[in-house]
């Protein structure tokens, strides 16, 4: 896509693209899965996809193209769904994007103790401190990770944050879908 760095890695770009194409679906949407696949390969193995995809005539690089999977269940929690993936070979990688509610550090000293996650989930949507965000992460199976994070009140291209560990339990949850 247009506004992704062009010196920044495969990885860090596929997930800036991810990060642009569900910034334009708005905020407030369901989580998504991508598997990651190898562009020159993909055009090589599968013509007729790289052509429906728009891949056809792209240069020859070392890019990373995102299939994005059927939907997520509703009401099945993403660890509990992430432990049911297994990748076929050709997936070199995956991602995810996901909106959640997240304080600052300075609030951790006021979360009330003994609380279910239920209860704890409304105590910080009720917060006047918290901040809603996007979180999309990529993996790699070498282990490769990298993450763009983008607030709702700061939804510019321009402010989005990456960096290989912003969402580490994210990344080992998605690491694990390549585990033998």
């Amino acid at each position: 896509m247009s506004n992704t760095p062009m010196a920044a890695s495969p990885l860090t770009r596929v997930v800036l693209e991810i990060d642009e194409y569900a910034s334009g679906l708005g905020w407030d949407q369901p989580a998504r899965l991508f598997a990651l696949v190898d562009t020159a390969r993909l055009r090589t193995q599968e013509p007729g996809l790289a052509a429906q995809l728009g891949l056809q005539d792209e240069p020859e690089s070392t890019a990373l193209t995102p299939v994005e999977q059927d939907e997520i269940p509703a009401g099945k929690p993403l660890d509990e769904f992430l432990g049911t993936i297994a990748w076929p070979d050709a997936v070199v990688g995956c991602a995810l994007t996901v909106e959640r509610l997240m304080l600052p550090p300075s609030a951790e000293a006021s979360v009330p103790e003994g609380l279910s996650d239920k209860k704890l989930a409304k105590w910080v949507a009720e917060h006047p401190d918290r901040q809603e965000v996007r979180m999309t992460v990529g993996v790699l199976r070498d282990g490769t990770r990298d993450s763009a994070l983008r607030l709702r009140e700061k939804d510019a291209a321009t402010e989005v944050l990456t960096g290989a560990g912003l969402v580490p339990g994210l990344a080992e949850a998605l690491s694990a879908t390549f585990a033998e």
